[in-house]
């Protein structure tokens, strides 16, 4: 498996009161993920504002995380809710150098379990490279149930993995039960990765992690071993962090606790706005408790 262990699901830090990016700190804040031991990189997923990127900066986020990665895997967020537009995407991003590809539910569509197999095969076909399902219904209005990650993951060869965000324990579990050999079932809420590795799943893809990616990967590591001690223990240091970084939408209050830390200004784009001020004290309280 490819894709195991902590990936970060990276922010894309702006300046200028969000007009551009910062490249000199999207280096900084994959060096701060390679000097953590994080096990692989995530650049361009929703916690990136992809939506909001022009298909330039996209291509140079990629470069940056490329070059600072250090050999780390990279996974980067190629979908779209338009199977064209995301065949396109893969196709701009692939000379750059990623592994895989993060491709998510189509949003807003609502299609059926049928035309999720259909798009994820014909995205999956019109490239070499892997790819990676991103299940997150809260955002995209769609779920995929575990018969149809199973049957893809049986049916197309470089579909190798699936980012469950579902927050189904559930579905979760039969995916991980009834999923081929080499097939990885990654978490995609933080405050899941314990009881998901802890029966089977192969890691997380985490938001928290830009944050504080030492602990996140300690806990990873600690699940991997079966130290449940040790994870339990990190679990519950690190609980406050993932209840309180979706406090405001994702990537809101991170994006505030790493302007906090001194790495990044505290800018997004339009339609997401910078935290609140009782968000702002929420993140300095829980710096605190971590640091």
């Amino acid at each position: 498996m490819k894709f195991k262990g902590c990936g970060t699901a990276l922010l894309t830090p702006f300046k200028n009161n969000g007009a551009d990016v910062d490249y000199d700190a999207v280096a900084r804040l994959v060096d701060r993920q390679v000097e953590a031991g994080v096990h692989f990189l995530v650049p361009l997923g929703t916690t990136g504002e992809t939506p909001c990127l022009t298909e330039v900066e996209r291509i140079k986020i990629l470069q940056v995380t490329k070059e600072h990665s250090q050999g780390r895997p990279i996974l980067v967020g190629g979908g779209t809710n338009s199977l064209a537009q995301t065949i396109a995407s893969i196709k701009t991003l692939d000379p750059f150098g990623p592994d895989a590809f993060l491709i998510v539910v189509p949003y807003y569509n609502k299609p059926t379990q049928k035309g999720l197999f259909e798009y994820f095969k014909a995205v999956a076909e019109s490239t070499d490279k892997d790819i990676v399902l991103y299940n997150v219904p809260g955002r995209t209005g769609a779920n995929i149930e575990a018969e149809t990650t199973i049957r893809l993951a049986e049916e197309v060869p470089n579909i190798v993995a699936v980012k469950e965000a579902s927050g189904r324990y559930a579905q979760i579990s039969q995916v991980i039960r009834n999923r081929p050999q080499g097939f990885s079932v990654l978490s995609g809420n933080d405050d899941e990765t314990l009881s998901l590795m802890a029966t089977g799943a192969d890691g997380v893809i985490s938001v928290a992690s830009n944050v504080d990616p030492a602990r996140m990967v300690a806990l990873v590591e600690s699940l991997e071993r079966d130290d449940m001690k040790t994870a339990r223990e990190l679990h519950y240091k690190l609980m406050p962090l993932f209840k309180n970084c979706f406090v405001e939408s994702n990537p809101i209050p991170a994006k505030a606790a790493l302007a906090q830390l001194g790495l990044m200004e505290n800018s997004l784009r339009l339609p997401l706005f910078p935290a609140t001020e009782a968000t702002e004290a929420i993140m300095r309280e829980t710096l605190a408790e971590l640091f």
